[in-house]
């Protein structure tokens, strides 16, 4: 394998920081990598698997010097560089939601549409990692049984907020063994001993955006826009793994046996799945782990033969964001 020239765009984040660590546990070919991150940051040296490297600014000369660019700096800063990193022959994986929309611009999960990602126009999306992590599951049951319908509700880690939303959720907890006061600064509510069903804006049916994108880059990695999907997303006191109740409304007859068989041979999938001894998902153990846990399979009361339902639990960091970028750049060594 021929070693890459790569740069990570928002380096100092949590996502930015996990990107870095699974180019090492992944064994990436690294020729050169270089780190950007903001102003503040520069000429800062960051501690990595690689040795310390020291943070540069944004530039056009990092990506002209770079094969790939891991993008995890917010849907402003992809937008304002697009051009000019493509313009440089420079291939951009981009984790936010900037560009997962556009018709040309793959959207991609390496498990499931790989050969999308040969069809770039040098740029690459990331799902969002509520999709990625029930897509991880789903599409394997979707190639054995075809999904008709899916019906999600989500229980989100404070990561999915970045740092920030890790920080306050440490920061409430201090407040609230010292006897202070809690002040919400990321989150609309306090986020420590509640839960919030609101992530992301509203949008005009009701829905917030954040649900939205679960249906919408679905349907664009799965390649089926008759699947009809819904989701509820709910921010839960948790530090870094999303969680989520999953039913599904199936073409053929499906059953919890058959699943199981199906789950068990799916790449990035693990089934975690014996009640008799309180053995399921949950995001304390899916945490730090590459591989999406799947539990809790049973037939679905409404939908019978055809439904089926199950919990999962991933890591928000690595499965939704950071491990998938990097696998998306190991198509390209």
């Amino acid at each position: 394998m021929k070693g890459k020239n790569v740069v990570v765009v928002g380096a100092t984040g949590a996502v930015g920081r996990e990107m870095i660590e699974c180019l090492k546990k992944l064994k990436f070919p690294i020729k050169n990598l270089r780190l950007v991150a903001s102003e503040r940051s520069a000429g800062q040296k960051l501690d990595t698997p690689f040795g310390k490297i020291t943070i540069e600014n944004i530039s056009e000369k990092v990506f002209a010097e770079s094969d790939i660019a891991l993008f995890s700096a917010g849907s402003g800063i992809s937008k304002e560089w697009r051009e000019r990193v493509v313009k440089n022959h420079c291939l951009m994986i981009d984790n936010s939601s900037a560009f997962r929309y556009e018709k040309d611009v793959p959207l991609v999960i390496p498990q499931i549409n790989a050969d999308a990602a040969m069809k770039n126009k040098g740029v690459i999306s990331n799902p969002n990692c509520t999709t990625a992590i029930a897509a991880m599951a789903l599409y394997p049951l979707h190639k054995a049984f075809g999904l008709k319908k899916i019906i999600v509700s989500t229980y989100q880690a404070t990561s999915g907020a970045g740092a920030k939303g890790m920080q306050e959720l440490l920061e409430q907890t201090k407040n609230f063994t010292e006897g202070k006061k809690i002040h919400p600064k990321i989150f609309m509510h306090q986020i420590l001993f509640n839960i919030i069903p609101h992530i992301d804006t509203f949008e005009k049916n009701g829905y917030t955006r954040e649900e939205m994108k679960v249906s919408w880059e679905m349907q664009k990695i799965f390649r089926d826009n008759k699947m009809a999907i819904s989701c509820t997303a709910v921010r839960i006191p948790t530090l870094r793994a999303h969680s989520e109740s999953i039913v599904i409304e199936t073409k053929k007859p499906i059953s919890e046996i058959k699943a199981r068989t199906v789950l068990k041979k799916a790449k990035g999938v693990e089934l975690i799945d014996d009640t008799s001894k309180f053995k399921y998902p949950m995001p304390m153990n899916a945490s730090n782990k590459f591989d999406v846990e799947v539990g809790r399979i049973r037939q679905n009361l409404v939908f019978g033969k055809h439904g089926l339902e199950f919990f999962v639990s991933g890591d928000q960091l690595l499965r939704g964001a950071a491990l998938n970028a990097v696998e998306i750049a190991q198509l390209f060594v």
